[in-house]
């Protein structure tokens, strides 16, 4: 005798935004009549905290206390104890969205947080169905994600930078050189259209080199989160990338513009979020590799928001 348990959202995206209703089906397969104490279906949001392991040591007195942050957590009963017959069953439910309270970093007026994967910060939301069995059989459990998004903003000017790359500026900060050899000689432009960036539009710019004196093996686009964690006594700082794309391979010919194009990913960003405990922030890194290896990033810090 098998029993197989499925859950099914109305909403194909599975993209839902606070104050919505979360509706769908509970799917129950089986090859005999079953008796169950009970079909329940919950309803959970958490933030998982996590610090990473080059910290361990150094905060190790405070990395047990860095626990979930509960943002939903809602049980309803899709069935009392009884018997579900053989065959298909399909149960339907219905969930409003709500926070259990308003969470400070999220927009006015809103209590959760958007979905959001990290490495050492993840925002998730699952429900959960429990069918409660005697205690000769087995309970049986089923999931599934689901995502939460802010309601669009209202678009924010763009904020525009521009900037040159050349030796002087590596030495006064203004970049990040590395490699083995001598610094060799270049001129580069890099202008990035805009430092607040719209989550459904992608990041544009360009980039041009108008002198350098050894061939270029690759101009780069680097996307990087830089997640913070912690409590009061103390906290885990570290950077991350999200994904690289190459903008130009070769030697690429002087004194043209090469654009500069990226889509975000969906689950990998979110608008950049600050809180008591953590915060999620971005950077965009323009990389300019040499053939000798030698390597010329500019950092560009950007804002993510959730606008028209």
């Amino acid at each position: 005798m098998t029993t197989n348990l499925n859950i099914v959202l109305k909403r194909a995206s599975k993209i839902y935004h606070e104050g919505d209703v979360i509706a769908g089906i509970v799917v129950v397969e089986n090859s005999n009549d079953v008796r169950h104490e009970g079909l329940t279906l919950a309803m959970e949001g958490a933030v998982n905290l996590q610090l990473s392991t080059k910290n361990v040591g150094i905060f190790e007195a405070f990395s047990n206390s860095i626990k979930p942050m509960n943002l939903i957590n809602t049980v309803i009963e899709l069935a009392p104890a009884g018997k579900i017959p053989l065959g298909v069953t399909e149960i339907p439910f219905e969930i409003p969205l709500r926070a259990r309270h308003p969470l400070p970093g999220a927009p006015a007026g809103c209590g959760l947080l958007e979905t959001y994967h990290g490495v050492f910060v993840n925002i998730m939301y699952t429900l959960k169905c429990h069918m409660k069995r005697s205690f000769l059989n087995k309970p049986l459990n089923t999931s599934c994600q689901f995502f939460v998004q802010y309601k669009p903003q209202e678009a924010v000017p763009c904020k525009p930078v521009r900037c040159e790359i050349s030796p002087n500026s590596v030495r006064r900060g203004g970049g990040g050189g590395a490699g083995g050899g001598p610094m060799p000689r270049f001129h580069i432009y890099a202008e990035i259209d805009s430092t607040v960036c719209a989550l459904d539009r992608p990041l544009t710019g360009k980039i041009r080199v108008d002198e350098c004196s050894v061939p270029i093996k690759s101009i780069e686009l680097q996307l990087v989160r830089v997640e913070t964690c912690g409590c009061a006594e103390g906290y885990s700082k570290d950077a991350t990338e999200i994904q690289n794309i190459q903008v130009g391979e070769g030697d690429v010919v002087r004194a043209r513009d090469v654009p500069l194009h990226m889509v975000l990913p969906r689950l990998f960003t979110c608008p950049t979020t600050s809180t008591v405990n953590f915060k999620i922030e971005f950077e965009l890194n323009v990389a300019v590799i040499f053939e000798d290896d030698y390597l010329v990033t500019e950092n560009f810090p950007i804002l993510l928001v959730r606008s028209r």
